[in-house]
């Protein structure tokens, strides 16, 4: 029987060991797509506990708590900070297949040394002896990402922010590169409540009136420009469905005049508003050497019980199992025939869709660069062993593993980096399961280079950095 989560943990060949011991392991990380502040990281705020830093924002944790019978003041309420920790405690070990049960033990060994496994039993000594060391300097923020082996982040941010901590934490030299990126999702969601109050503040932040749809695309350019200047050259359309639909200029405006009035949106008026404006963005992009990420397939708040009480982001969100291929296709097809489709990089987060956008991935290459379309890694329901591994695969039998940009976090958590070292294992395993079945030879110098490719010079090369 193996040790728990030891050095070899999920290396389950001699090649895999190789290849992550010698080459994954030391390579640096591009954490190309998170959500962590900006603010947080120039302020250099220290955590003030263990249950803050787990589940003070983490809606997987909240969502295993509760299907484990936990009640919400546990989760999301007014308990006590240890109560919390050790209903979290409790769960752990119920969390059995689980990723979040690596996770959580990942940083317990990465960041605090505790080598054990947490249960109710020792989760007041583990819940002491992590406050204690989050109490130290060296478990500030900017330390931690420092200690992680971070190279460069990129954050997610609103087209009216100002980008004040980022300007502030390249003016001061910090060791590690913090950019912004441009995240347009409430100017494109026409259908949200949210949207005529983002149209206000993008007319404030671009100091004039945003009347026709021109004067919208006009002033998201100008914020394009705005976050080039700061740094940023990677945009994130989340999109609960992929919706295009060919429109023209004065049929958008249209549309942009009923939302403007309140007026009822049909399906099709969505389809051709969003499509005009992500073809006008993606071309903006495309310009300026941007890349475009599309994140596809949520379904938002499906319990609107904790909607009401909580809020969105709370751990209620779904996967949507809309069809994806058709629209898709006519998004990219639109750019690629005119030379203006950006650098893409593709998520699905229903596991249906997998083939799906890696073969769209490959039909989309034009020879520009090396995997100019990219296959995203697990997303979100898909962040899991079996999804990466099954990830993996899919991009190996349909397209170039070996351009694959790897991994990212999605996190909100300054202790959420060894989910790199939890991919990399797995990359690793998958490869040396390759070699030692004889269906690829055994190359050591050609495939550690592609796993320090994989691991990270592909995405710095990607990215410009």
């Amino acid at each position: 029987m193996k040790a728990f989560m030891d050095e070899d943990f999920l290396l389950d060949t001699p090649t895999a060991r190789m290849l992550y011991h010698q080459h994954a392991e030391k390579m640096p990380i591009l954490d190309y797509h998170n959500h962590l502040s900006a603010k947080e990281i120039y302020e250099n705020e220290c955590m003030d506990s263990i249950t803050f830093a787990w589940l003070g924002f983490d809606h997987y944790k909240w969502r295993a708590m509760r299907w484990n019978g936990i009640g919400e003041d546990y989760i999301t309420g007014e308990a006590a900070d240890f109560d919390k920790f050790k209903k979290w405690a409790e769960t752990v070990p119920y969390l059995l297949g689980n990723p979040l049960y690596h996770w959580t033990h990942l940083e317990l060994q990465r960041y605090f040394h505790i080598e054990e496994a947490l249960n109710e039993q020792n989760a007041e000594s583990i819940y002491n002896k992590c406050n204690e060391m989050l109490r130290s300097e060296d478990f500030c923020v900017r330390r931690l990402i420092e200690k992680s082996g971070v190279h460069a982040l990129v954050t997610t941010d609103d087209p009216c922010d100002d980008l004040y901590y980022h300007k502030q934490l390249k003016r001061e030299g910090f060791s590690v590169k913090v950019l912004p990126g441009f995240r347009p999702d409430a100017a494109i969601h026409i259908q949200k409540p949210g949207f005529l109050s983002f149209i206000k503040a993008l007319e404030t932040s671009v100091g004039f009136p945003l009347i026709h749809f021109g004067d919208l695309v006009e002033a998201l350019k100008c914020r394009i420009q705005y976050f080039h200047d700061a740094g940023c050259r990677i945009a994130d359309h989340g999109l609960d469905q992929m919706l295009y639909r060919d429109s023209t200029d004065s049929q958008s405006d249209a549309i942009y005049q009923k939302a403007l009035s309140g007026i009822h949106l049909t399906p099709d008026d969505i389809g051709l508003f969003q499509g005009s404006l992500q073809k006008a963005l993606a071309e903006e992009y495309h310009t300026r050497g941007w890349i475009m990420q599309l994140h596809i397939g949520p379904l938002r708040d499906t319990s609107s019980r904790i909607l009401a009480g909580i809020g969105n982001n709370a751990g209620c969100d779904s996967t949507q199992d809309a069809a994806v291929a058709i629209p898709l296709a006519s998004f990219l097809d639109s750019l690629d025939r005119n030379g203006r489709l950006p650098k893409t990089i593709l998520y699905n987060l229903n596991p249906k869709d997998n083939a799906t956008l890696a073969i769209l991935a490959g039909s989309f290459q034009d020879g520009s660069i090396p995997g100019k379309i990219q296959f995203g890694p697990a997303w979100w329901f898909n962040d899991s062993e079996e999804g990466m591994r099954t990830q993996l695969r899919c991009l190996s039998s349909l397209g170039l593993l070996s351009r694959f940009i790897g991994m990212l976090t999605d996190s909100r958590s300054f202790l959420s980096f060894p989910r790199h070292e939890y991919f990399r294992r797995i990359l690793c395993s998958e490869i040396g399961n390759i070699v030692e079945s004889g269906a690829y030879p055994a190359d050591m110098n050609f495939l550690g280079k592609m796993v320090e490719d994989i691991c990270f010079n592909n995405a710095c090369n990607y990215c410009n950095l």
